[in-house]
């Protein structure tokens, strides 16, 4: 008698199917140029230190990276939603590398200059503002809406742990081996993301408009400009960012080597910085509040805590605790941030309204880090870091008047649950 044959089980979903190629290879290579990232502002700050520059010229350098990514953001965004965007992003890669490069030989060798660290700093954030819209852009459209929440939450983790070792890496070998050394791995890990970067598989770029890249970057506006909550939150941290860059890159390396043992300790701090940014990604995985951005702003007033801490000259352990809590805070934003932007914003404008975001979020940030220094002068190193504190409570408060602000809320589906006992993709 024929028997029927067994009919083939289905396959076994696999965890994290929803991971495409492009998310895993983009989550890598963010994490490899990460770790040089997170090293290289405590080695460029301690590079003008060590060679007897004072606060101000630290500003000016921050200020001399921040000034041509505020220029060249929106040019990267009209771009990136034109042309391959991982063909952007391992250009920028590039160019960013072989620039740190450049200003680690002259480190190295004992021969920069402050205009080269001024000018190799501006190639940086040129190389960046070319960079971000086409990461975010490609970031949005390897994310299915449906698992958005926890796509952002483990790309985030994977972004600032980096933050983890490569702050801790950084203020090691600064306070080892000198700054140079933590530059070159910086160009180290831009050139390894670039090789990653090449293999992501090209996604088809939205038309251009007949109209050209105006055209193009005015509907970028109208759709940045027609939504109350984005624009109110990004000149929330026009002022945010300016405060902040000024307390991480100027203020905190100098209260570290007046008093707090140099820039071992502002690693250690900017360490738990990460620690703060990883360990609530854990929880961002799985918390999918209702209301996106009256949550994400709660994790706001945590951003001023490292600038209170810093004014009220706490101990290390401290002000270590006062940096993990802003690190915290600024996942909790992060993510409902990019949960916003994911279900908002049209695929085909992610890029254009990423680079007005991030254009107005910094747009203060090189006057900011440029002043820092006169304002410690003007006001003492303590009083600069209290009014950054107050800004920061100031304005976490103030954004939530906004009833947009407040009502936004997670729309249509929510992350499936994953199976309990599926394998992990190797590939």
């Amino acid at each position: 008698m024929p028997t029927t044959p067994p009919h083939p089980s289905p396959p076994r979903p696999r965890r994290f199917a929803w991971a495409s190629r492009n998310f895993r290879i983009q989550t890598a290579a963010t994490v490899i140029s990460g770790l040089g990232n997170a090293g290289a502002p405590i080695a460029t700050a301690f590079a003008v230190l060590g060679d007897g520059g004072t606060t101000t010229e630290v500003g000016y350098v921050t200020a001399a990276r921040l000034l041509p990514t505020v220029l060249l953001l929106v040019l990267g965004g009209a771009l990136a939603d034109r042309l391959p965007r991982h063909r952007i992003m391992v250009a920028a890669n590039l160019f960013s590398g072989a620039s740190q490069a450049v200003l680690a030989a002259l480190v190295l060798a004992g021969h920069a200059q402050l205009w080269h660290l001024l000018l190799l700093s501006a190639a940086g954030g040129a190389g960046y503002a070319l960079y971000s819209p086409a990461s975010g852009g490609m970031i949005m459209q390897a994310v299915p809406q449906e698992h958005a929440a926890r796509a952002f939450s483990v790309f985030r983790m994977g972004q600032n742990a980096s933050q983890i070792g490569g702050a801790a890496l950084g203020g090691a070998l600064t306070a080892a081996f000198g700054p140079g050394w933590v530059l070159a791995l910086d160009a180290l890990c831009f050139l390894v993301a670039a090789g990653l970067r090449f293999f992501l598989e090209p996604e088809p770029a939205p038309a251009p408009s007949g109209g050209g890249m105006l055209r193009d970057l005015r509907e970028g506006w109208r759709e940045f400009a027609a939504r109350r909550w984005l624009w109110v939150v990004v000149l929330q941290f026009s002022v945010l960012v300016a405060c902040i860059g000024a307390v991480e890159s100027v203020y905190g390396p100098a209260v570290a080597k007046e008093r707090l043992g140099g820039a071992g300790a502002w690693g250690a701090a900017m360490a738990a910085y990460g620690v703060g940014l990883v360990a609530t990604g854990l929880l961002m995985a799985r918390w999918r509040p209702r209301r996106i951005l009256l949550v994400g702003n709660w994790g706001v007033f945590l951003f001023g805590v490292p600038a209170l801490a810093l004014a009220a000259a706490v101990p290390l352990p401290l002000l270590i605790a006062a940096m993990f809590l802003s690190g915290a805070g600024v996942t909790v934003f992060g993510v409902n941030w990019m949960v916003a932007l994911r279900q908002e914003i049209p695929a085909e404008m992610f890029s254009r309204v990423a680079a007005y975001d991030e254009l107005g979020s910094y747009s203060l940030a090189p006057i900011g880090t440029a002043l820092a220094g006169p304002a410690a002068v003007a006001l003492g190193l303590s009083g600069a870091l209290w009014t950054c504190a107050v800004a920061c409570l100031v304005l976490s408060a103030a954004v939530l008047l906004d009833p947009q602000v407040r009502r936004l809320s997670r729309r249509g589906t929510t992350d499936a649950p994953e199976p309990a006992a599926a394998p992990v993709p190797t590939s």
